[in-house]
Formats: C-alpha cells, structure tokens, sequence
C-alpha cells in the first residue's frame, strides 16, 4: 500500500519550517551561551581561583577519602592532604633550589653571550645582515615579548583581581581548596536532595563526572611536564651540557604555561648550550628541544589527556587552538578541561537519549559509570 502524495509545495515548506525553527533555536542557545560567557567574565575574580582550587582538590580528595575510610574526622583529613601538598612542594622546591640558584649567575651569563654570539654571527656570517636590520628584528621580537608577557599578566594575576595581591589570591586558593577537600563529598548528595529524584540525580551525575576529569587533567599535565624534564635533561646530559639540570627544571615548570613556557625554556637550553659548549652542539640541542615539543605537543600529551580524559587526540588540539586564540594563555590552559567537561555532558545527554529511546547505543570506548558522590 503506497502513502498518499503530497504536493512538492508543502513538502518544501515544511522543510523551510523546520529550518526555521531549528534557526531560532540556534540563535537563542548561542545568545544564552553569549551571555553566560559574559557572566564569567564579570565573575571572572572569583571564578578562576576556584576552577584553580577545585584543580587542587581533585588531586587531594582521593587522600582524604581514604583517611575518611579509616575514621579520621573530615577536618583533620583534609588538613593533613593540604598540608603533606605543600610539604612536598616545598622539598621539592628546597631540593632543586640550591642547584639552580646556584647556576643561575652562570645560566644568566651563557644566555647573554650566546645572545652575543648569534648577532655576531648575524652581521659577519654568510648572512651579513646590518645593524639596523637586527637591531629592528630585536625590537620586534621585544615588543612580541611583551605582549606576551602583557597577556600572561592580564590572563593570570589580573584576573585574579587587579585590587589584590598575588599573596591573598594565593592563600584564597589554598583556602577554597581545604574547604572543597574537607565538605566535597557532601556537596552530591546534598545536590541530589535539593533537586529530586530526576534532576537532582542527574546533576550530581554529571558534577561527579566532571571531578574526575578535572582530576585527570591536572595528573595528565604534570606527566607531561616530567616527560618534557627528563627528555630535555637527558639529552643534554649526553650531549654535555654543564648546566643540565637547571635547564631541566626550568622545562618542567614551562610546560604548565602553554606555548610560551616551552619557547623560553627551548630558547634558553639552545643560548646556553652554544656558550658552554659549540655551534654543533647548540645546533644538536636545537633539534632535541623541537623533536621533545613536537612528540610531546603532537603525541604524548594528546595520547594522555585523550585517554585520561576520554577525549580524542584531534579534540584536544583543535580546543588548545580555540582556547588560545580567544582568551591567550588562560584559555589555552583551561581549554582541556573545560572541553572534557563539555564531552561528558554531551556524552551522558546522549546516555539518557538511548536509555528513553530503547535503542541499543553503542559503548563508547572509555566509558565508565561515575559514583554517586565525590570522594
């Protein structure tokens, strides 16, 4: 039996409807998307310390979970995990401190004569540039510089407040993040009381979700600083570079500022290594920092994060992408975490579509039921 025909006039008008209710729709979900951007920015103070402390406490919790496990009073659980971070913190910082404050007159030294030494290069090489010509291309590598560091400076302690000092918005932080480790694992089911059986539920299913990815990022980065560390040091060690270990410590703190903590920390090992060593081996360094970067921009740290945050390897690179070139090196930080969080809200809505659907729903490689609670 044949359905009836339709006119092709209603049928193109029907379609012409859909498109536009579709349109409105699309329009009113990127105004809403445009004012709630709006909003964080306004809020953008008291925004960033927390993501930075909720950061924090993601690695602490688990600690303090397990101290809860074995009846330590909340409080003291979580004063014992912020106070054992800052413990190794501090060792850690005592224990490479005095090798590198140690160097450093000899570090600050090399780079400035290898800074030398290029220009020479430059003017008497096969090049035989001018003096303006460096002298010009030297202002503009400056006033790159500085806006960078203009970017650094208004992405990260400006936004923490331009009335405040670094000090307080430090002890916020540490604050904010002994207040989440202590009471976080009430805040679920204090949400799904609040909201209900259905929308309380839900809500506390997609916040435990997003504490696990925030958790993953952050052990995710410092992977991938300790990866970029050992490379860079072994590889100078071999090539028989003094000041080694310095540098390597100077790498494994770039790698937590996007982009432009990787170019300091590469062009520093490259002016060190011509000074204290030779052209040949300043060129061999030169390669090593290149390769180091590109497998860990291109293939560790997308690999990790892909599997730590469930997120594909070309979603993380199109999201740092999108995320530095809108809001610089704040957004370049905070768009992986923020990308996984939206994933895991677009992968429990669909979730829920199958389950109401009855449709037999693919499993995602990767997905894991999330607990009832934060711990």
């Amino acid at each position: 039996m044949t359905s009836p025909s339709r006119d092709r006039a209603a049928v193109i008008e029907d379609g012409f409807a859909a498109l536009q209710r579709w349109g409105l729709r699309i329009v009113l979900i990127a105004a809403g998307t445009y004012v709630l951007g709006w909003a964080i920015g306004q809020l953008w103070v008291i925004v960033f310390p927390t993501v930075v402390a909720l950061i924090v406490a993601t690695v602490l919790s688990p600690g303090a979970a397990w101290l809860r496990r074995h009846k330590v009073p909340s409080a003291l659980a979580a004063v014992t995990m912020l106070l054992a971070f800052l413990l190794i913190l501090t060792g850690f910082i005592a224990i490479l401190t005095p090798q590198v404050a140690g160097q450093a007159p000899e570090l600050v030294q090399s780079a400035s004569t290898g800074l030398q030494r290029i220009r020479d290069w430059l003017t008497t090489g096969p090049l035989s540039l001018s003096e303006g010509q460096i002298t010009r291309a030297i202002e503009a590598i400056e006033d790159k510089l500085r806006e960078s560091a203009d970017a650094i400076s208004s992405g990260v302690f400006s936004t923490l407040g331009a009335a405040t000092s670094a000090i307080v918005n430090i002890v916020l932080v540490l604050m904010l993040t002994l207040y989440f480790v202590k009471d976080g694992h009430r805040f679920l089911p204090w949400v799904t009381k609040l909201g209900g059986a259905q929308a309380g539920e839900h809500l506390a299913e997609l916040l435990s979700r997003t504490w696990r990815t925030l958790g993953g990022f952050i052990r995710t980065q410092s992977l991938v600083a300790l990866f970029d560390a050992i490379a860079i040091g072994i590889g100078l060690t071999l090539i028989g570079v003094p000041l080694a270990i310095p540098l390597a410590v100077i790498t494994f703190f770039g790698a937590y500022i996007p982009i432009l903590g990787a170019l300091i920390s590469g062009v520093l090992t490259v002016l060190v290594t011509l000074v204290t060593n030779s052209p040949r081996d300043a060129l061999i360094a030169l390669v090593l920092v290149l390769v180091v970067q590109q497998v860990e921009g291109n293939v560790i740290s997308p690999w990790l994060q892909g599997k730590s945050l469930n997120l594909h390897a070309a979603v993380i690179l199109l999201a740092v992408t999108l995320g530095g070139s809108l809001f610089g090196i704040t957004g370049a930080f905070l768009a992986v975490p923020v990308a996984a969080t939206l994933a895991e809200v677009m992968r429990y809505v669909n979730e829920r579509i199958t389950a109401a659907t009855h449709e037999p729903g693919p499993e995602l490689e990767g997905d894991v039921e999330g607990p009832t609670g934060v711990a």
